[in-house]
């Protein structure tokens, strides 16, 4: 990441050189101010693209908007209107050493304004490429719809978790079409014993206890169905709600995720005061990492096409609270088409949630996954079908 950040740096060095030195030349030639500025600001970004691309980033989803003449434009024109206005009130009438000192004034709102425009047009572009459905073919599977459960001393409540599950959802699937699958993290209490009398179809047992991320990637590799979705074992979401994100896989859509900031969400019963602020304080945290502000990612009600699903959970490291964010980055570097779809929430009065300690590791985790995303750590082609050519409806 280090070297990484040389590199822009001593590229934005160079453009920025460029801007200053051309300016002082026309300047002194008899150019007039605004005149001068705008050649000097065109030079440095007729500079600063094509270094960019090839030397600074080459290989990371934050330089789509390097690689797009269209939004590289329309960053580039934001910025230069600031540094113009900006130049043109400190300059002086005279050619000389107080163009200087105003141009790096001007360069400094500049690309503040450069980072703000950057984002905003970034963000709509992301959403716009995500909202529109894949369409791929077919995913492979059995079933319908597999639902992964990630359990850890869950022993007294997993078996009604199952229950309710099949009740719920038998209005809308076939038995034959549901599979439930629980991911036991190391429990050592009974919840996988608990959990096959109830009658889940695969119990995935983890001989320590590793973290949800790892429960849910053991259960996503053992699950059947085209689609796969998972929820929490306390349900703090109604499994009938599962319905609605499998319509939407069902679509077209990669990826469709719960979202309790939805215009459409609401609260049964609402969450304490720490827990709202730390959730809000994590999805703001994510902005550093992710492209898409999104509303909401850490709702624990999640679906997938299961051929992304098992390409998503197989690239992912994090095995803590963070990996919900490892798996939007994931969506984002490989183009997939993601829904945000309104859920309701009945917290739930039991959490393995420790606010300070899993804060502080989620934000390490973010930290690791930018550091991942730098090095080219995650792969960049996982091989799935080609999206635009296949039906929708239910599969």
């Amino acid at each position: 990441m280090r070297e990484r950040l040389r590199r822009f740096a001593v590229v934005g060095l160079v453009a920025t050189a460029v801007d200053i030195a051309l300016l002082v030349v026309l300047r002194r030639a008899g150019w007039p101010l605004v005149v001068a500025d705008l050649v000097a600001l065109a030079a440095a970004a007729l500079v600063a693209r094509p270094l960019h691309r090839l030397i600074t980033l080459r290989d990371d989803p934050f330089a789509r908007w390097i690689r797009s003449p269209g939004l590289f434009l329309a960053v580039v024109f934001s910025a230069g209107v600031v540094d113009v206005l900006v130049l043109g009130l400190l300059a002086p009438d005279e050619p000389g050493s107080g163009d200087i000192a105003a141009k790096v004034v001007a360069v400094a709102a500049a690309a503040l304004v450069r980072g703000v425009a950057y984002r905003t047009l970034l963000f709509r572009v992301i959403r716009r490429e995500q909202d529109e459905p894949s369409r791929r073919p077919v995913a492979p599977g059995r079933r319908r719809l597999s639902v992964v459960v990630p359990a850890y001393r869950e022993a007294d409540r997993i078996a009604g978790t199952v229950v309710r599950i099949r009740e719920e959802l038998a209005t809308v699937l076939d038995p034959d079409d549901l599979e439930v699958v629980v991911a036991d993290d190391g429990s050592g209490d009974g919840t996988a014993e608990a959990a096959e009398a109830a009658g889940a179809d695969v119990v995935v047992r983890l001989p320590a206890n590793r973290g949800k991320g790892a429960a849910l990637r053991e259960g996503v590799q053992a699950a059947s169905g085209r689609t796969v979705a998972f929820t929490d074992a306390d349900l703090a979401y109604a499994p009938a709600q599962l319905a609605r994100l499998l319509a939407a896989v069902e679509e077209g859509h990669d990826m469709v995720v719960g979202s309790r900031r939805h215009a459409g969400s609401s609260d049964v019963v609402r969450a304490g005061r720490l827990r709202q602020a730390g959730g809000r304080l994590v999805n703001l945290a994510t902005h550093a990492l992710l492209l898409g502000q999104y509303r909401d990612t850490q709702c624990g009600l999640k679906a997938f096409r299961s051929d992304v699903a098992r390409a998503l959970f197989g690239a992912t490291t994090v095995d803590g609270f963070a990996f919900d964010v490892e798996l939007f980055h994931l969506a984002e570097r490989w183009r997939l088409s993601l829904a945000e779809v309104p859920v309701q929430v009945e917290h739930s009065e039991r959490t393995t949630v420790r606010a300070l300690r899993d804060g502080l590791g989620m934000l390490g985790s973010l930290v690791g996954i930018r550091q991942q995303a730098r090095r080219g750590a995650y792969p960049a082609d996982v091989g799935l079908p080609a999206p635009g050519c296949g039906p929708s409806g239910p599969r």
